[in-house]
């Protein structure tokens, strides 16, 4: 089949590799039909998470039709079109029953893996996502094997296009869990940091959710043009205004807003001190994000982090976050959790989150693909690629 590999630092291909088979009598067989680059596949693409090896498949954002099951499987049938989410999850442990399918404990083989030293306990098994989260071969790909075929994949009604419900594979989970974990209720106030494709998610389900005021902040205009037209926040350029969190307190009465949002991550644009102490590797990326987050939100205030961090941080401003009072919500999506829901919200007209795709492509442009979406070009806001 083809299926696109990692081969280093922006350098992905698309290459033949071999089918996969089913290994486990829970597997799926799944011959994708939609597939999508995620944000978090720049952080793969730039080599800046450790773990991945020449050659590892990528992509955790997929659905397709089942080819195959194996005989353990009750829940699907071959020809089913599911949605798969991006953690691989039991279902049965401590944390699954828990409903924390992020956390998983038995799916992935890194847990407890060592790297430069110290013990690294990832949770989940994850799809295309170094071998730290197990080294499970990803989406980007003509067929894949999908484990735990019972927990995961979620069936799609006929009528429904791919386009409509991709999302729900990661990027609209992330978002609508980031959205909870702020308290967002009917009135609230809100900042989002990142207007990528989880920051818009997270526009939309705030919106949902009943938002009154929205604040978005990037330092692309293209996005935060969309964003004004689709939902009507209001935008901060942080390239044109370098403290965002200071007009939004002043906009906000002096106090800030309800919740703030890190929808950017480890990789936001730092200070020099913090870029050379994160590409030397001696922490674990910038927290300019995290501060301006900390500055913004008024005191009793939530802090919500869809964003990937990994490490230490320079500058966290535990003290600040002390005298205001903030609450921290954080870490990867528990998407089996939230899926059903939001396939309703989807089927009801309350979201659409196909509307964020900008760019349409086959399997075979990939590399095409990643290098316009990191680079910003062609106003790209998200990639959807095609393999048949």
């Amino acid at each position: 089949m083809k299926a696109l590999t990692y081969q280093g630092a922006h350098d992905v291909r698309v290459e033949t590799v071999p089918d996969p088979t089913l290994e486990a009598d829970d597997d799926i067989l799944l011959r994708v039909t939609a597939t999508a680059i995620c944000g978090s596949d720049l952080h793969l693409y730039r080599g800046k998470v450790p773990g991945m090896k020449d050659g590892d498949i990528l992509g955790h954002e997929f659905m397709g039709v089942v080819e195959d099951v194996g005989r353990g499987v009750t829940k699907l049938r071959k020809g089913d079109r599911v949605v798969v989410p991006f953690t691989i999850s039991c279902g049965d442990c401590f944390f699954c029953e828990r409903s924390l399918y992020a956390a998983c404990e038995t799916t992935n083989p890194g847990r407890g893996a060592i790297l430069n030293k110290k013990e690294i306990r990832p949770g989940a098994g994850m799809f295309g996502y170094t071998h730290l989260y197990g080294g499970y071969s990803g989406g980007q790909a003509e067929f894949v094997r999908v484990p735990k075929g019972n927990v995961g994949p979620l069936k799609i009604p006929d009528g429904v296009e791919d386009e409509q419900v991709l999302f729900l594979s990661d990027i609209l989970p992330t978002g609508y869990q980031a959205v909870l974990n702020a308290g967002v209720v009917e009135g609230s106030t809100v900042a989002i940091f990142g207007a990528g494709p989880v920051g818009m998610m997270a526009v939309a389900c705030a919106r949902m959710q009943g938002a009154e005021r929205i604040f978005l902040i990037d330092h692309h205009d293209y996005r935060l043009a969309f964003a004004r037209d689709a939902w009507g926040v209001e935008t901060i350029n942080f390239d044109i205004d370098e403290d965002p969190a200071e007009l939004i307190v002043e906009r906000m009465d002096y106090r800030g807003v309800d919740a703030s949002i890190d929808a950017v991550g480890f990789e936001a644009k730092g200070s020099t001190v913090e870029t050379t102490m994160a590409n030397l590797k001696l922490e674990g990326g910038s927290g300019k994000s995290l501060r301006q987050c900390i500055a913004a939100t008024r005191r009793g205030g939530t802090v919500s982090v869809p964003g990937v961090y990994s490490g230490f941080l320079h500058g966290f401003l535990f003290g600040d976050a002390f005298d205001k009072g903030l609450a921290f919500r954080m870490g990867q999506t528990h998407v089996q959790q939230h899926m059903p829901a939001l396939l309703d919200h989807i089927m009801a007209g309350d979201l659409a989150p196909n509307m964020i795709i900008t760019h349409r492509m086959p399997l075979t442009e990939a590399a095409d693909g990643y290098r316009i979406f990191d680079k910003k070009e062609e106003d790209c806001r998200k990639v959807v690629l095609r393999p048949h």
